[in-house]
């Protein structure tokens, strides 16, 4: 196969012809009086134009994960804006929801997360960077809690009962400063932040406690942004945010410091889908950007809702779930359909030579060095050991009656027995098809194929359900999605994670949804085990909660909610050009 030059992402932006952003609102209904306009090409779009379209039927509903990835990823974002372009191409009306991305990884070790290629959202520098603010909202309104603990916490050492409440209109909370679970959070990935000490000086400086920072994209008030219906239900779930508790064990929420009706201030107009376009001028909505993680890792229940309203009955709205379909995609079932009440209609599997390979026992894949040769000649056997990756993926996304089709995301030394091999191995799992995509080289013409067996598919009658109900024990709940999402044995829950089941049953937080924190690189908890191992156990270490985000998180092995950048960070390529103004090295 040829290779086709391409230039790189951010040369293939900048020589893009934008459409002013009224333009591209005007494509889909929307008027200037719904638009906030930040600029020409990216506005705030209004949520009350879901009364005005409330009785429009919605449109199809496609979310769009990948196989367990190698630490490169397998083009997901590429192929959902390529999707959503190739919808475009074959004429019809559509748009993409999709999550906008942490400065902290973009200088880091990623760069830009706008797609890549042909299929790009622009101007790909806003979307990198701090397009509307969002992610500054929330990092002030986390904070502002934060501060107002340690500020709390000062007070209190030095007010008697009756000073505070005449004071301050709260009584004495006696928050125990070791069960504080609210750290300070940043955009950016500063490993030497992970664990600190506050508090230092004078008695005036407040007092000393062990704590840390997050990235502000793992923050729960990010989760809450994404989850959120509409400004009341954004209240009442800040309100509910448990930082920690009093000396007696008792929960403590950021409601008891009177502290979330100005964390909501500062949230209102991030509440807002930002509108932008993609290279070929389909509408995308960008909102949010919760850690898949430890948080469930989609964009927002409100960009979606105005998405399927706007593009009607005939339309499709095309999202995308972070990381493997083990991860986000399962969140995106259990937990934000939960939430919201959408139906979806199709997924969209992202797959590649490369990773299934790596799932078949190849070398090392490492961010920053070349590619071993295994994965640039072609090697049937490899990638035959490595297919059983891609079977689970669609057995699962089965499980939950929902019709699977294949992208094979094509690489230029990826042979034509090789994707056959994959398209043979994602029929006899189930799927609709697996179809060749090549969005990234070609844009919405390269993912036409792809876009008209979507349509097909979306056409089926849907069968969705949910893989556990919400009423029975966190124990079941937690096992259910090891045995038939991970294929583990069982679940072995460590003492500190049995005391939280204890505890969160007691309180009552019982029946919420469960967002698994683990490896996205493998099934299992250990990022080693490739392919669809057997055999083991799930080890769960402990639960945390996040009330007002409304789940438990089950910590399988150590999470990192606060990056570290490499040896050669991506930020060291990225300038200014002076003379133009315009941004360079940024992907």
């Amino acid at each position: 196969m040829a290779a086709k030059v391409v230039p790189s992402d951010i040369e293939i932006a900048q020589a893009a012809t934008l459409k002013p952003i009224v333009e591209i609102a005007k494509s889909v209904g929307l008027t200037e009086d719904d638009l906030d306009l930040y600029g020409k090409y990216k506005a705030k779009v209004h949520l009350n134009v879901l009364d005005r379209l409330q009785d429009r039927p919605n449109g199809k509903y496609i979310d769009v994960t990948a196989i367990t990835p190698t630490p490169l990823g397998e083009g997901k974002t590429v192929t959902t804006i390529g999707l959503s372009q190739a919808l475009g191409y074959i004429g019809k009306k559509v748009v993409t929801c999709i999550r906008q991305p942490s400065m902290g990884p973009t200088f880091g070790i990623k760069g830009g997360a706008a797609g890549g290629g042909y299929s790009q959202v622009v101007p790909m520098e806003d979307f990198n960077l701090h397009l509307t603010g969002d992610i500054h909202a929330v990092g002030v309104a986390h904070n502002l809690l934060a501060a107002a603990i340690d500020a709390r916490i000062m007070h209190e050492s030095t007010m008697s009962d009756d000073a505070l409440l005449s004071r301050t209109g709260i009584p004495r909370l006696d928050i125990d400063p070791y069960s504080i679970m609210w750290n300070r959070v940043v955009d950016v990935s500063d490993r030497a932040l992970r664990n600190i000490i506050i508090g230092l000086g004078t008695k005036d400086d407040g007092r000393p406690r062990q704590t840390g920072f997050d990235i502000t994209v793992a923050s729960e008030v990010m989760a809450i942004l994404a989850l959120a219906s509409d400004l009341k239900d954004l209240r009442e779930r800040l309100g509910r945010i448990v930082f920690g508790t009093d000396k007696k064990g008792n929960p403590l929420t950021a409601e008891h410091l009177k502290v979330a009706g100005a964390m909501t201030v500062l949230m209102k107009d991030a509440l807002m889908p930002t509108l932008m376009q993609t290279l070929e001028h389909t509408p995308v909505f960008v909102h949010a950007g919760p850690f898949a993680n430890i948080a469930h890792g989609n964009s927002s229940i409100v960009a979606d809702k105005i998405a399927l309203k706007l593009v009607g009955p005939d339309g499709f709205v095309v999202t995308e779930s972070g990381f493997g379909a083990d991860m986000g995609m399962e969140k995106f079932f259990n937990i934000k359909c939960r939430f919201s009440g959408l139906i979806p209609n199709c997924v969209v599997l992202v797959a590649s030579v490369r990773a299934l390979k790596m799932h078949g026992g190849g070398p090392t894949v490492v961010p920053g060095k070349p590619l071993d040769p295994a994965y640039t000649q072609e090697n049937l056997d490899l990638l035959r050991k490595g297919l059983a990756n891609l079977t689970q993926h669609v057995e699962n996304v089965l499980k939950f009656g929902i019709p699977v089709v294949v992208a094979i995301n094509r690489f230029t030394s990826d042979t034509d027995a090789e994707i056959e091999l994959v398209r043979k191995a994602a029929v006899d799992a189930g799927a609709e098809g697996a179809y060749v995509s090549n969005v990234w080289a070609d844009g919405g013409k390269g993912g036409a194929e792809l876009a008209e067996a979507v349509v097909k598919a979306c056409e089926k009658p849907s069968n969705f359900r949910f893989l556990y109900p919400l009423d029975i024990p966190i124990r079941e709940k937690i096992e259910i999605i090891a045995r038939e999402i991970y294929r583990a044995d069982g679940v072995d829950f460590l003492p500190a994670a049995e005391k939280k089941l204890e505890l969160y049953t007691k309180l009552g937080y019982d029946k919420m949804p469960i967002c698994m924190a683990k490896t996205h690189l493998s099934f299992s908890h250990d990022p080693t085990l490739k392919g669809a191992p057997r055999g083991y156990r799930l080890p769960i270490r402990d639960i945390r909660a996040s009330v007002g985000a409304g789940f438990l998180y089950p910590l399988c092995g150590d999470m990192r909610t606060m990056p570290g950048l490499p040896a050669r960070p991506a930020f060291v390529d990225v300038d200014l050009d002076l003379e133009t103004g315009r941004v360079k090295g940024l992907f």
